[in-house]
C-alpha cells in the first residue's frame, strides 16, 4: 500500500507521517529530504547550489538510502545536518530543477516497490504516485504554520521573517513548471490549523483501515 501526503511547509506532514508509519509498520519516505541532501552535498563541496546542472551531477555521484526514516549519504546518516538555515535558504529553488525532480522521483518509486510506504512531499499525490492507494492533502493558515516553525527554532529568527519565508516558499511550490503543489482531485483534504496531531492522525488512520478492510473482503 502507498499512502501519499502533500501539503505546504509547516502543516505537520513529517510528524504525522512518521507517527502513522510507526502505527501501521509502514516505511517512511520524505521526498524533501532528498532535495535537502543534494543541496547539503553541493554546499559541502563549496559548489554553487544555484548551478542546478552541477547539483544534479553531485546527486548522481552519491548514493542516498533511507534507514528508519532518516537519510544516509554513502552509508552515513546525515538527517540532522539537512535542516540548517543555509540549506533552508536555497533548497526550494534547487527543487524546482526538473531533471533533478525526475531523478528523485525515480529513486522514490524504486524504494517504494513492493512495500507498504507512507510518502510525503509537495507533488507525491499528483506526480510521483498518482495511483497511490490513499492520497492526503494537509493544509493550514500561513500564520499558524509560521508560528509552529518559529516555536521549533526561536533562536534563529523572528516570527515576521518566518512568516515571510513561509509565504515565499508557498509561491515557489505552487508555481513550479513541473511538480507544482496542488490538491489532487481524489485526495483526503485536512486543514490542520486547529487540530492536534492525534486528531489528524485519526482521520488518516481511519481512511487506511477502511481501505485495508475493503482489500480483505
Amino acid at each position: 500500500m502507498v499512502v501519499a501526503i502533500d501539503g505546504p511547509a509547516g502543516v505537520g506532514k513529517s510528524s504525522i507521517a512518521k507517527l502513522i508509519a510507526q502505527t501501521c509498520n509502514f516505511y517512511y519516505l520524505n521526498s524533501g529530504s532528498f532535495y535537502r541532501a543534494y543541496t547539503y552535498l553541493q554546499l559541502q563541496a563549496h559548489l554553487d547550489p544555484m548551478d542546478f546542472p552541477s547539483v544534479l551531477r553531485t546527486a548522481q555521484s552519491h548514493e542516498l538510502t533511507v534507514f528508519d526514516g532518516r537519510i544516509c549519504i554513502d552509508g552515513l546518516e546525515v538527517e540532522d545536518k539537512l535542516h540548517t538555515a543555509q540549506v533552508d535558504s536555497v533548497v526550494a529553488q534547487v527543487s524546482t530543477y526538473v531533471p533533478l525532480r525526475e531523478y528523485v522521483n525515480v529513486q522514490l518509486r524504486r524504494i517504494a516497490e513492493n512495500m507498504d510506504v507512507i510518502v510525503e512531499g509537495r507533488d507525491i499525490t499528483t506526480v510521483v504516485f498518482p495511483d497511490a492507494d490513499l492520497k492526503c492533502y494537509f493544509d493550514a493558515e500561513p500564520e499558524v504554520r509560521a508560528q509552529r516553525r518559529f516555536k521549533q527554532h526561536p533562536e534563529n529568527q523572528d516570527y515576521e521573517t518566518v512568516l515571510r519565508q513561509i509565504k515565499e516558499r508557498d509561491a515557489i511550490d505552487r508555481n513550479k513548471a513541473v511538480g507544482a503543489l496542488q490538491v489532487a482531485r481524489d485526495a483526503l483534504y485536512v486543514d490542520t490549523s486547529y487540530l492536534t496531531m492525534e486528531q489528524v492522525c485519526e482521520k488518516v488512520l481511519s481512511a487506511i483501515f477502511a481501505l485495508k478492510g475493503e482489500v480483505n473482503r
